[in-house]
């Protein structure tokens, strides 16, 4: 299916920060059962770190991290949504302008990868039907107590036309290639996009010249969004 079925670290067109202007904004949520090592995900991938004492994440949290990809400067706005089903009526809000999704679950836990299907089911009713979604296995530092078989995951994202990789978020091994990776499928999305917009706009007579250069601001009204947040964040109940 792609490079990153075998969980084998490639090499990617993403280039490490640089203080430029932004092109694009992507918003990507991270995803799966608690405690399957999302936050630890996220931490490793926007600040190479991992917290041996994380807890449970209330309500939902995100990061950033402004990578370069194929000449584009692009600010990776990363969700982590809380996994315990009591969130999940407060998380599904969250899905509305994610251009990608990384769909997480812990490969020494069967269950985490049993409720992966119904994770897609919601992804697909809430989110744009263009989003990314990359399936994780983390915790692949832990092979000696894996419940959840390699070729399992693989026959699943293929059936469900996933990118898949598997992880580990505490050595760091494949968390930089499996971001990269998502952020690079969303790019092409929104660069096809762009180019039928102008396609459709020359063949209406427009001047397709207007779009060179243009800009995609992906999270519209972020402030709202992240004031928004904060508040159901601040919720412990």
């Amino acid at each position: 299916m792609n490079q990153e079925m075998s969980g084998i670290e490639t090499e990617t067109s993403c280039q490490e920060d640089v203080p430029e202007k932004i092109d694009y904004v992507f918003k990507v949520v991270v995803i799966g059962d608690s405690a399957v090592g999302k936050s630890q995900l996220l931490s490793r991938f926007a600040k190479n770190e991992f917290c041996i004492d994380s807890k449970s994440t209330i309500g939902v949290e995100f990061q950033t991290r402004t990578v370069s990809i194929k000449g584009k400067l692009i600010k990776a706005q990363i969700w982590d949504t809380a996994g315990q089903e009591r969130y999940r009526a407060v998380t599904s809000a969250y899905y509305r302008g994610a251009l990608g999704a990384m769909l997480v679950y812990d490969i020494t836990k069967r269950p985490s990868f049993d409720h992966v299907a119904r994770w897609v089911e919601e992804l697909r009713a809430h989110a744009d039907n263009s989003i990314v979604i990359t399936l994780i296995g983390n915790k692949a530092d832990l092979m000696d107590l894996r419940a959840v078989p390699t070729e399992d995951a693989i026959e699943f994202a293929e059936n469900q036309g996933l990118f898949f990789s598997e992880t580990s978020a505490l050595s760091g091994d494949n968390v930089d290639s499996a971001f990269f990776r998502l952020l690079e499928e969303i790019y092409g999305v929104v660069s096809k996009k762009t180019l039928e917009r102008g396609n459709l706009a020359k063949s209406n007579g427009g001047d397709a010249a207007a779009l060179k250069g243009s800009k995609i601001d992906i999270i519209s009204g972020a402030d709202l969004e992240i004031s928004e947040m904060k508040k159901l964040s601040a919720c412990s109940c």
